[in-house]
């Protein structure tokens, strides 16, 4: 099932009121989108608490379907992903136009090369291709970073093509002259590469327990709340009800969602999709 795409729309933060939801700017710098109405259509559980039965599982080396680890399961309402091999759970069906709220927590072990590294996972959007297209492992889409210090960073998870990208208002910071969002910064678009969350520590490293003095992202053991606004084009990022990233012209428009394992045990007590459709 595909949520179809609809006519034009350009929102950046998005409050729910009934059945409706009422689109109003950020105040964070220059202006973002202009304000649009969309009506919120019926909640998709991606995950319910129950089942994967939304998701096949892909892993590294053993394809589709195939878990012997059981890397991916649910125990007592919880999806806990090990980490203990490199794969993903990935949406039966494509989507567009929705909003994706998730609630998630690390719990604490780390395995393999990433051992003593920042705790690692992702939500791809958009993904399309083949299975383990990138790397073996991921399909092409666009990724919501989900890392120690690094929550709500884009990466452009591409096959080196125009035919996936992204276009976000940037400045330029150390280390290494990032890209970190920022609405008054100039507008800048990537095909492949990473565009950094708006706080992002100029002292990152990539270890684990790592803390940036602006995090957003709540302490190892505790909730999180990440909120993915995908529409006409447009990706709005919230971290903990906080606009963390933002890009337009974003390409594809669609496609199927990726949660990772890459390392790090992480837990989701919710994933759900919530369709925007034209009144």
């Amino acid at each position: 099932m595909k949520i179809f795409r609809k006519p034009f729309l350009s929102p950046i933060r998005l409050f729910l009121t009934g059945i409706s939801i009422f689109v109003v700017l950020h105040g964070f710098g220059q202006d973002l989108p202009s304000p649009t109405e969309w009506q919120q259509g019926t909640k998709i559980p991606l995950f319910d608490g129950e089942n994967l039965d939304a998701w096949y599982t892909f892993i590294q080396d053993r394809g589709r379907d195939q878990d012997p680890l059981q890397v991916f399961q649910v125990v007592d309402g919880i999806l806990q992903i090990s980490g203990e091999e490199w794969g993903c759970i990935t949406t039966k069906n494509p989507y567009d136009n929705f909003i994706l709220k998730s609630t998630f927590r690390w719990t604490g072990e780390t395995y393999g090369d990433r051992k003593e590294k920042a705790r690692d996972s992702g939500i791809l959007i958009h993904s399309q291709g083949q299975d383990g297209g990138h790397n073996g492992i991921w399909m092409h889409g666009i990724e919501v970073q989900i890392i120690e210090g690094g929550t709500g960073d884009f990466i452009v998870v591409g096959d080196g093509s125009t035919s996936f990208g992204i276009s976000s208002p940037v400045v330029y910071k150390e280390p290494g002259n990032a890209m970190v969002f920022d609405p008054s910064g100039s507008w800048e678009r990537i095909n492949g590469g990473r565009i950094n969350w708006y706080g992002r520590s100029p002292k990152w490293s990539d270890t684990i327990d790592f803390r940036g003095k602006q995090d957003v992202e709540a302490e190892v053991g505790k909730w999180n709340e990440l909120e993915i606004q995908a529409w006409e084009g447009y990706v709005a990022v919230y971290l903990n009800g906080k606009l963390v990233n933002f890009a337009k012209n974003v390409r594809p428009e669609y496609g199927r969602i990726q949660v990772q394992s890459e390392g790090a045990t992480i837990e989701f007590k919710e994933i759900s999709l919530y369709p925007l459709l034209k009144k």
